[in-house]
């Protein structure tokens, strides 16, 4: 009895699928995923096992639950492999070109950020939490169909009352594009990156939608009402509220 043949091109095999669970691992970590993924895992592994010792019955059973099985997490986990291909595109920053050929046009305006600083500054005041999305050239479709269509005209007061403690579109965020807010209860993705333990979900989220788009992210924290405003992954935590304006537009490239 001989030993199961075992190439380079096995061990590379090997290699790459593991690269390939621990980067489904860190991108689903957090949530009750990768407890599926280790099942499926072991799944995959006894289904081998048995054929490999040509066990006919129990290789047909696995190999049938297998075939329904994938079929299943397809449909179960459609959100999730629709960001995660996303998340892969807009990294990929070489083929923007292909992007902004099947993109809705948008045509970059200048956005009026005296209401947004007046609505932040008043926020912070009374620690109100509020976490805003503002949008560059990437298209943010992908954040604004999982929220609360809005299409508004931005306002003092309407930002104040979304993220009012006890409106119901508080949770979440709030996407602007243009000189409008677009929608509200919006879901960004957590960053996976090692931040500082003090920054609660909303920085974490502003820091990981930063990393994903050029979008600028304002954050007001609820616990110490301290703005920060978030692009490209970066944060400037603890703005101070004269020179909050000022930053903004910066972000912005909006200083004349």
């Amino acid at each position: 009895m001989g030993f199961i043949p075992f190439t380079l091109i096995d061990f590379i095999d090997i290699f790459l699928v593991a690269t390939l669970m621990f980067g489904i691992y860190r991108a689903t970590r957090g949530t009750s995923a990768p407890y599926i993924f280790f099942g499926i895992i072991i799944i995959c592994i006894a289904w081998v096992m048995v054929r490999a010792l040509n066990m006919e019955l129990l290789s047909n059973i696995l190999g049938q639950v297998i075939s329904v099985g994938v079929i299943a997490l397809i449909i179960i986990f459609q959100p999730e492999i629709r960001r995660f291909l996303q998340l892969i595109g807009m990294r990929q920053k070489e083929f923007d070109f292909i992007a902004r050929m099947f993109s809705s046009s948008h045509k970059k305006e200048d956005i009026n950020t005296s209401p947004i600083v007046s609505a932040c500054l008043d926020m912070s005041n009374t620690k109100t939490g509020a976490l805003i999305v503002i949008r560059q050239k990437d298209d943010l479709l992908f954040i604004i169909e999982n929220g609360i269509a809005v299409d508004a005209n931005i306002s003092v007061s309407l930002l104040k009352n979304i993220f009012f403690k006890n409106a119901p579109l508080h949770d979440g965020a709030v996407v602007i594009e243009g000189n409008r807010i677009v929608a509200a209860k919006c879901i960004l993705p957590v960053t996976q990156s090692d931040v500082p333990k003090d920054y609660g979900t909303r920085h974490r989220a502003a820091i990981g939608m930063s990393e994903l788009t050029d979008a600028v992210v304002v954050v007001v924290s609820e616990e110490t009402g301290s703005i920060s405003i978030v692009k490209g992954g970066q944060i400037k935590h603890n703005i101070e509220p004269q020179k909050f304006a000022g930053a903004l537009r910066k972000a912005l490239n909006q200083l004349k």
